[in-house]
């Protein structure tokens, strides 16, 4: 598959698709599973609502908020690799109410039905801006009046005020478009597009953080 965003790291393919749980697992010495279990539970889920996990990857987060859920609630996850969506479903195959979705979130699209909450890990930070503001419109236009929009990513900070070894490994790492994502000033943003903070968890010295959004009109 061609990379819609060539400048992009979410678009993830490959080897790295294949084996990106053990990948992160490997790299991080186990804490980013610790981390993706603590910001899970920083969402505050109930029984019986209705996520839509945009960029679900492996089904990994799937599978840690599927608890919270019950029998009653429905969780579905979209992505637009092939590779990722195969694990997802395998990952899920033991729950019956969660659901994968071969779908780009880049573009306008309805699922038919509106969510309590809307989940997104690290995705937003990888696109350019103007596709970032049509991701937005789809949380929008498919969460319930009142319905959440929680954003684990990168927080707001200055590259410059970052600490040399920080700053260097994010620059080197990162793609281009995440050092435009956390210098920017997202509160107008996500006004402009029908949200207001309702609440923020940090991680990482506050370089990470799940941001809560609710939707206004």
């Amino acid at each position: 598959m061609t990379k819609i965003y060539p400048d992009s790291h979410v678009e993830i393919q490959g080897f790295m698709a294949r084996h990106y749980d053990t990948v992160m697992n490997l790299i991080s010495g186990g804490m980013y599973a610790k981390f993706i279990r603590s910001a899970v539970q920083a969402m505050h889920l109930q029984s019986g609502e209705y996520v839509l996990d945009l960029g679900c990857g492996t089904g990994r987060n799937a599978c840690l908020m599927r608890p919270y859920l019950g029998d009653t609630g429905y969780l579905l996850g979209l992505d637009i690799s092939d590779e990722m969506g195969e694990q997802f479903k395998k990952n899920c195959r033991q729950y019956d109410n969660v659901d994968f979705r071969n779908q780009r979130i880049d573009i306008p699209f309805e699922i038919g039905k509106e969510f309590d909450t809307v989940f997104m890990s690290f995705v937003l930070h990888g696109l350019p801006h103007e596709i970032r503001l049509n991701v937005l419109d789809n949380i929008y236009k498919n969460l319930k009046p009142g319905g959440r929009f929680c954003l684990l990513d990168f927080s707001e900070f200055k590259l410059k005020e970052m600490p040399a070894l920080y700053r260097w490994l994010f620059t080197t790492f990162e793609c281009k478009y995440a050092f435009d994502f956390v210098e920017r000033d997202w509160e107008p943003v996500f006004k402009e597009k029908g949200f207001k903070k309702t609440g923020e968890t940090f991680w990482f010295k506050n370089y990470v953080r799940l941001l809560t959004l609710q939707k206004t009109e």
